[in-house]
């Protein structure tokens, strides 16, 4: 979660403690949010949690996706095995 007091910094200031703000990246895990001019321009954040944060929002896709599609088999929006293998061929100029 995001502390302001502690993850809003000027660019200036990063630019002058890079070493420091890296150290805190890595053991917090959080973004750091920089300011120019005195509103929040860039997010900086350490590779590994940006990776983490990329899986979850795949996860949470992948999971709307299913969502989704068990929706529509509930509402009776299906086709039956034939028509999806035509409909492919058809799509994609494969012939049976």
């Amino acid at each position: 979660m995001l502390d302001i007091s502690r993850d809003i910094h000027s660019l200036t200031d990063f630019k002058k403690n890079t070493s420091e703000f890296i150290n805190q990246l890595k053991q917090t895990g959080e973004p750091l949010v920089l300011t120019i001019n005195g509103k929040a321009k860039l997010v900086v954040q350490d590779a590994a949690a940006y990776q983490k944060l990329r899986q979850v929002a795949e996860e949470a896709r992948v999971l709307e996706g299913i969502r989704q599609g068990m929706e529509d088999m509930n509402a009776g929006r299906t086709v039956s095995l034939d028509e999806f293998k035509e409909h492919v061929r058809t799509k994609h100029g494969i012939q049976a």
